[in-house]
Protein backbone atom coordinates (compact mmCIF):
# COMPACT_ATOMS: atom_id res chain seq x y z
CA UNK A 1 0.00 0.00 0.00
CA UNK A 2 1.24 3.69 -0.42
CA UNK A 3 2.09 5.72 2.08
CA UNK A 4 2.47 8.65 3.02
CA UNK A 5 6.63 10.28 3.68
CA UNK A 6 7.69 11.35 6.65
CA UNK A 7 10.21 13.27 4.65
CA UNK A 8 8.38 15.44 2.83
CA UNK A 9 6.37 18.66 3.63
CA UNK A 10 4.33 20.30 1.57
CA UNK A 11 1.83 22.59 2.85
CA UNK A 12 -1.34 23.50 0.23
CA UNK A 13 -3.85 26.51 1.45
CA UNK A 14 -6.19 26.84 -1.44
CA UNK A 15 -4.67 24.87 -4.11
CA UNK A 16 -4.16 21.53 -4.88
CA UNK A 17 -1.56 19.06 -5.23
CA UNK A 18 -0.95 17.07 -8.08
CA UNK A 19 1.29 13.63 -9.03
CA UNK A 20 3.17 12.67 -11.87
CA UNK A 21 4.55 9.80 -13.51
CA UNK A 22 5.13 8.09 -16.33
CA UNK A 23 5.41 4.89 -18.58
CA UNK A 24 7.07 2.87 -21.41
CA UNK A 25 11.03 4.87 -21.17
CA UNK A 26 12.12 1.12 -22.07
CA UNK A 27 9.77 -0.35 -24.70
CA UNK A 28 11.11 -0.24 -27.81
CA UNK A 29 7.64 0.50 -29.81
CA UNK A 30 5.22 3.01 -28.79
CA UNK A 31 4.93 6.90 -26.77
CA UNK A 32 6.08 7.32 -23.58
CA UNK A 33 3.38 8.18 -21.58
CA UNK A 34 2.85 10.29 -18.68
CA UNK A 35 -0.02 11.34 -16.66
CA UNK A 36 -0.54 14.04 -14.04
CA UNK A 37 -3.37 13.03 -11.01
CA UNK A 38 -5.24 15.36 -8.69
CA UNK A 39 -6.58 13.24 -5.70
CA UNK A 40 -9.79 15.17 -4.42
CA UNK A 41 -8.37 16.20 -0.12
CA UNK A 42 -9.53 12.79 1.62
CA UNK A 43 -9.82 10.71 -1.48
CA UNK A 44 -7.88 7.39 -1.33
CA UNK A 45 -9.51 4.41 -2.95
CA UNK A 46 -9.04 0.89 -1.60
CA UNK A 47 -6.23 -0.99 -2.92
CA UNK A 48 -4.36 2.40 -4.51
CA UNK A 49 -0.59 1.47 -5.02
CA UNK A 50 2.46 1.51 -7.68
CA UNK A 51 1.23 0.26 -10.50
CA UNK A 52 4.03 -1.98 -11.14
CA UNK A 53 2.40 -3.75 -7.88
CA UNK A 54 -1.00 -4.47 -8.94
CA UNK A 55 -2.32 -7.20 -11.28
CA UNK A 56 -3.60 -5.75 -14.74
CA UNK A 57 -7.31 -6.35 -13.61
CA UNK A 58 -6.46 -4.36 -9.99
CA UNK A 59 -5.20 -1.47 -12.36
CA UNK A 60 -7.80 -1.45 -14.72
CA UNK A 61 -10.75 -1.77 -11.75
CA UNK A 62 -9.06 1.57 -9.96
CA UNK A 63 -8.10 3.37 -13.50
CA UNK A 64 -12.25 3.01 -14.35
CA UNK A 65 -13.19 3.85 -10.76
CA UNK A 66 -10.82 6.70 -10.45
CA UNK A 67 -11.65 8.36 -13.78
CA UNK A 68 -15.09 10.06 -12.88
CA UNK A 69 -13.60 11.01 -9.10
CA UNK A 70 -9.79 12.83 -9.85
CA UNK A 71 -8.64 15.16 -12.33
CA UNK A 72 -6.23 13.73 -14.51
CA UNK A 73 -4.19 14.85 -17.72
CA UNK A 74 -1.92 12.61 -19.88
CA UNK A 75 0.72 13.27 -21.94
CA UNK A 76 2.32 11.72 -24.87
CA UNK A 77 5.80 11.89 -26.66
CA UNK A 78 6.01 9.84 -29.92
CA UNK A 79 8.69 7.49 -31.39
CA UNK A 80 9.91 10.20 -33.39
CA UNK A 81 10.51 12.49 -30.53
CA UNK A 82 12.13 9.52 -28.52
CA UNK A 83 14.65 8.85 -31.67
CA UNK A 84 15.10 13.07 -31.30
CA UNK A 85 15.96 14.41 -27.79
CA UNK A 86 16.74 10.66 -26.12
CA UNK A 87 13.89 8.98 -23.89
CA UNK A 88 15.06 10.89 -20.99
CA UNK A 89 13.93 14.50 -22.25
CA UNK A 90 10.79 12.52 -24.14
CA UNK A 91 9.90 11.41 -20.63
CA UNK A 92 10.07 14.99 -19.31
CA UNK A 93 8.18 16.16 -22.48
CA UNK A 94 5.29 14.11 -21.84
CA UNK A 95 4.78 14.92 -17.95
CA UNK A 96 5.11 18.64 -19.50
CA UNK A 97 1.99 17.94 -21.58
CA UNK A 98 -0.03 15.97 -18.95
CA UNK A 99 0.13 19.02 -17.20
CA UNK A 100 -0.98 21.31 -19.41
CA UNK A 101 -3.56 19.04 -20.21
CA UNK A 102 -5.10 19.00 -16.55
CA UNK A 103 -8.29 21.17 -16.13
CA UNK A 104 -7.21 22.69 -12.74
CA UNK A 105 -3.61 24.34 -12.54
CA UNK A 106 -2.06 22.22 -9.43
CA UNK A 107 0.10 24.55 -6.62
CA UNK A 108 2.26 21.77 -6.22
CA UNK A 109 3.67 19.09 -8.36
CA UNK A 110 5.34 15.93 -7.19
CA UNK A 111 7.01 14.18 -9.61
CA UNK A 112 8.44 10.55 -8.82
CA UNK A 113 11.77 9.79 -10.23
CA UNK A 114 15.11 12.00 -9.58
CA UNK A 115 14.81 14.87 -12.02
CA UNK A 116 11.47 17.76 -13.05
CA UNK A 117 10.24 18.85 -16.11
CA UNK A 118 11.38 22.94 -16.86
CA UNK A 119 9.11 25.76 -16.89
CA UNK A 120 6.61 24.50 -14.82
CA UNK A 121 4.50 27.53 -13.46
CA UNK A 122 3.97 25.11 -9.84
CA UNK A 123 6.32 24.17 -6.71
CA UNK A 124 7.68 21.08 -8.27
CA UNK A 125 9.57 18.83 -6.78
CA UNK A 126 10.75 15.21 -7.61
CA UNK A 127 10.32 12.27 -5.35
CA UNK A 128 12.07 8.78 -5.50
CA UNK A 129 9.99 5.82 -5.34
CA UNK A 130 7.01 8.24 -5.19
CA UNK A 131 4.70 5.73 -6.85
CA UNK A 132 5.05 4.23 -3.15
CA UNK A 133 4.80 6.95 -0.94
CA UNK A 134 2.40 9.41 -2.58
CA UNK A 135 -0.98 8.41 -3.31
CA UNK A 136 -1.25 11.14 -6.28
CA UNK A 137 1.84 9.65 -7.25
CA UNK A 138 0.33 5.93 -7.57
CA UNK A 139 -3.23 7.03 -9.05
CA UNK A 140 -0.97 8.93 -12.25
CA UNK A 141 1.23 5.83 -12.27
CA UNK A 142 -1.88 3.58 -12.93
CA UNK A 143 -3.60 6.24 -15.07
CA UNK A 144 -0.13 5.79 -17.20
CA UNK A 145 0.04 2.63 -17.38
CA UNK A 146 -3.51 1.55 -17.95
CA UNK A 147 -3.59 4.52 -20.82
CA UNK A 148 -0.42 3.25 -22.31
CA UNK A 149 -1.27 -0.76 -22.68
CA UNK A 150 -4.81 0.33 -24.14
CA UNK A 151 -3.00 2.40 -26.73
CA UNK A 152 -0.78 -0.64 -27.48
CA UNK A 153 -3.73 -2.96 -27.47
CA UNK A 154 -5.07 -0.93 -30.12
CA UNK A 155 -2.06 0.19 -32.20
CA UNK A 156 -1.89 -3.95 -32.56
CA UNK A 157 -5.01 -4.32 -35.00
CA UNK A 158 -2.75 -2.38 -36.92
CA UNK A 159 0.48 -3.96 -36.38
CA UNK A 160 -0.41 -7.29 -35.85
CA UNK A 161 3.08 -8.72 -36.24
CA UNK A 162 4.39 -8.02 -33.31
CA UNK A 163 2.38 -8.89 -30.47
CA UNK A 164 1.96 -5.83 -28.97
CA UNK A 165 -1.57 -6.86 -27.14
CA UNK A 166 0.55 -8.93 -24.82
CA UNK A 167 4.35 -7.24 -24.57
CA UNK A 168 2.70 -3.51 -25.03
CA UNK A 169 5.86 -2.48 -27.06
CA UNK A 170 8.77 -4.15 -25.18
CA UNK A 171 11.34 -5.68 -26.16
CA UNK A 172 10.41 -9.66 -25.89
CA UNK A 173 11.27 -12.70 -28.11
CA UNK A 174 8.03 -12.96 -29.74
CA UNK A 175 8.32 -8.75 -30.37
CA UNK A 176 11.89 -8.94 -31.89
CA UNK A 177 11.20 -11.99 -34.56
CA UNK A 178 8.73 -9.88 -35.53
CA UNK A 179 10.92 -7.17 -36.52
CA UNK A 180 13.51 -9.45 -37.97
CA UNK A 181 10.79 -10.96 -40.52
CA UNK A 182 8.38 -7.58 -40.67
CA UNK A 183 10.60 -4.93 -40.64
CA UNK A 184 10.03 -1.69 -38.71
CA UNK A 185 7.10 0.36 -38.19
CA UNK A 186 6.56 4.27 -37.98
CA UNK A 187 5.63 3.05 -33.84
CA UNK A 188 9.57 1.87 -33.41
CA UNK A 189 12.36 3.58 -31.97
CA UNK A 190 15.18 3.82 -34.06
CA UNK A 191 17.26 4.93 -31.51
CA UNK A 192 17.01 2.45 -29.39
CA UNK A 193 19.71 -0.76 -29.33
CA UNK A 194 17.46 -3.97 -30.83
CA UNK A 195 16.53 -2.00 -33.67
CA UNK A 196 19.59 0.51 -34.27
CA UNK A 197 21.84 -2.67 -34.10
CA UNK A 198 18.91 -4.58 -36.91
CA UNK A 199 19.91 -0.94 -38.67
CA UNK A 200 23.16 -0.77 -38.96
Amino acid sequence: MVRQSKRILFPVRNGFCCGVDEVGRGAIAGPVVSAAVILPRGYYPVGLDDSKKLSKSKREDLYAFMQEKVQFGIGLATPKEVDRVNVHHASLLAMRRALVNLRISPEIVLIDGKYVPKNIDAFTQSVVSGDSLIPAIAAASIFAKVYRDNLMRNLSKVHTEYGWENNVGYGTKYHLEGLKKHGLTSEHRCSFAPIHNMLC
